[in-house]
Formats: C-alpha cells, structure tokens, sequence
C-alpha cells in the first residue's frame, strides 16, 4: 500500500495528498490530509486521527448527508469544521447515487459519472464549499482535513485543482485521484454503497456497474478539466473567476503549503 494511506476501520480512503514536487518546491507532507466521511469511525480510528492534530476540517457534503451520518471526533477535537449550507452533490444523494438512477451496466455507470463530473466544477453550493476550502488553507495554520461521503468525487476534484494551482504534475495529479481505487476497504465501501443504490434504484443495476460508480477513472477527472476549461480557458481562471482564488491567494497557498 502506498504510505500516503493511512489504514483505518471504519474511515476510508484516509490519506496524505502533500509531497508532491509543485512550481516551486514541494507539498509539504502532514498538512494536507483527505478521507470520507467518519460516521462509521470506531475508538482506534478517532485516537489516530487525533495523533494527527487537525486543525480546520472542510466537509463537502450537503445538509442531508451531515443529517443521516453526522461524522464523529475525538474528545479533544477542538479544531474548525467548515462546511457551505445546502446540498452539494445537486440533490440530497452523494454523486455517486445520484449518477445510478437509470443505469443497468458499467457502461452506463461510466458515461452517468463522466456526465456528472463535466457539471461538477459549477454546482452553487459545491463552489461555496470549494471557495470556504481554498480560503482556509491560504488563512489558516495547522493542518486540514477534506473529506465528502466516499471521499472520491467532490473530494478528489478539490484535491486535483489545489494540485494543479500549485504546479504539481499531471501525472501526479492523475496518480494521487487514482489512489482511491486502492485505499482503504474498497470491498466494504463498494458493498455498502451496491445496498444503498439498489434499494433507491432496484436491483437491475450489476455488480460491475456497482464498482464503477464506487471507483474512479481517469475519464472522470478528465471530464471535470475539459469543462472547467472550456468554460473559463485555464484551471487558474477557473479558480480566480470562480472560486475568487486570485494571484494573491494563491502566493499565500505557495507560502504554507509548498516548501
């Protein structure tokens, strides 16, 4: 398993997105963690996160996913959770749900997701989350924590764009989004999300269809780039139009992020 990830029961996909080479030197490593959600989080699992001292952690998801699996801490959390009201994933479902209405096969899955991540980068409330999320990590000191539901789509296109704003490879930019298909229980978090998505949407859906939409794909990620460029010409335009990330906050991302 690669050492950015760290193993926990009842948390997926945990891991360290910092250390990579940037424009100008390199993430710094212990600051800049990502995971789902920690409704499911047992003793040990908030006793390691705790180790890690988060001080200010983003929440992507909407109002409906904090209502029906309110995440837990550790006692002596003390640290600033920030979140933007409303529903981010453009209704009360996680992405992932949201894209298997309708679908039977991985086909399906795969064009439904890729639909999904061409809208993603300009979904209202997501783009309040976004803008709440580069903010505090130019202003605030400590590390964070990102995290949505599965920790893999709403998260995974807010950890690619601050790689891209600070120069990291598309390689590693494509590397890091892809380490979700490998952190963490995939099996466990695959079978829970099948029960859910089969109860809303019945059980035509197959297996493989299940896993596609529980992964993710180059083309998905890809998807969300084409869009943001084509409606705005560069991932920093993007950024700076949209998410009022201009050169200024991006300076002050360099300055505590990148060593």
């Amino acid at each position: 398993m690669n050492d950015r990830v760290l193993v926990f029961e009842g948390i997926h996909n945990f891991r360290d997105y910092g250390g990579y080479a940037g424009r100008e030197g390199r993430l710094r490593q212990g600051v800049l963690w990502r995971s789902g959600q920690h409704g499911d989080a047992t003793s040990n699992d908030l006793a390691g996160v705790a180790n890690l001292g988060i001080a200010t952690v983003i929440d992507l998801r909407g109002d409906s996913e904090r209502q029906l699996m309110p995440c837990l801490r550790h006692d002596g959390f003390d640290g600033l959770v920030l979140f933007a009201p409303g529903e981010t994933a453009g209704s009360e479902l996680a992405p992932h749900e949201e894209a298997g209405s309708g679908i039977t096969t991985a086909a399906e899955a795969r064009a439904a997701m890729t639909r999904l991540y061409e809208n993603m980068p300009f979904r209202t409330v997501l783009v309040r989350s976004l803008t709440l999320y580069f903010e505090a990590l130019a202003t605030r000191q400590g590390p964070s924590l990102l995290h949505c539901l599965a920790g893999k789509d709403r998260t995974g296109l807010a950890a690619a764009l601050l790689h891209r704003l600070l120069g990291v490879h598309e390689d590693d930019v494509m590397a890091d989004y892809l380490l979700t298909n490998a952190a963490g229980d995939q099996k466990r978090r695959i079978a829970a999300a099948g029960d859910s998505i089969r109860q809303r949407y019945g059980p035509q859906i197959t297996d493989e269809a299940i896993e596609t939409l529980m992964g993710v794909d180059a083309q998905y990620l890809e998807a969300a780039s084409r869009s943001i460029i084509e409606h705005h010409g560069s991932v920093e335009r993007y950024a700076d139009e949209v998410l009022g990330v201009d050169a200024a906050r991006r300076e002050a991302l360099r300055e505590r992020l990148v060593a």
